[in-house]
């Protein structure tokens, strides 16, 4: 089966199961959504979601969040993971986009990648979520399944996007990368679909 005749599959299949993915992280605007997936590094959505309201009730803008100690940021966000960098990038971002881009989020992959803590996937979550940009973040799970399911030999996450962006047409993107997600964590986890008998539905078709 050709790539291309796979990823036709996955688009029917995943398109049936999720028409209206969502975002799963709680936000309001762009920045409370930067912020939200920064804290999502190594760290669920739940936990992400929990920890969100308290620290958006005190800074929901960039402007006030620059306000905020380091300190104060941390006592926040402690419970999820990697605290102290997260604490310390937010804070320096927030004054970034607070003194530079007159508290508006930046809107290309250049300025948003020279923010702390924001690398190319995180940039890429943004322009395709928050922008409506065509991009194909590829986290752990995207990068899992597009193993599994024959559709890139990437080593790495860098080479997954690109072999995903080559087939699946650009409109499909954004849904397509909350998509694969959330089917990653339901259906095809890691521990999973390692033998016959507890394949899930797309891993049966793709390894007959």
């Amino acid at each position: 089966m050709t790539k291309r005749k796979k990823a036709e599959i996955v688009m029917e299949t995943l398109g049936a199961l999720y028409p209206h993915p969502g975002i799963p992280l709680n936000h309001a605007d762009p920045f409370t959504f930067l912020i939200a997936v920064v804290l999502s590094a190594q760290c669920t959505d739940k936990r992400v979601n929990e920890t969100t309201p308290e620290l958006f009730a005190k800074a929901g803008s960039a402007e006030k969040m620059a306000l905020l100690s380091e300190g104060e940021i941390l006592r926040i966000i402690r419970p999820c993971g990697l605290a102290p960098t997260k604490a310390k990038n937010i804070k320096r971002l927030s004054e970034i986009i607070a003194g530079k881009y007159g508290g508006r989020v930046p809107d290309t992959f250049e300025d948003l990648e020279s923010l702390p803590g924001v690398g190319h996937k995180t940039a890429s979550v943004l322009m395709s979520q928050a922008f409506g940009v065509p991009a194909f973040p590829v986290d752990t799970h995207i990068h899992r399944l597009a193993a599994r399911w024959g559709l890139s030999s990437g080593l790495n996450v860098k080479q997954t996007e690109a072999d995903l962006k080559k087939i699946f047409p650009p409109e499909k993107w954004n849904d397509l990368h909350l998509q694969m997600i959330r089917y990653g964590r339901e259906y095809c986890r890691a521990h999973l679909c390692k033998t016959p008998d507890k394949y899930c539905q797309l891993c049966k078709i793709f390894r007959a």
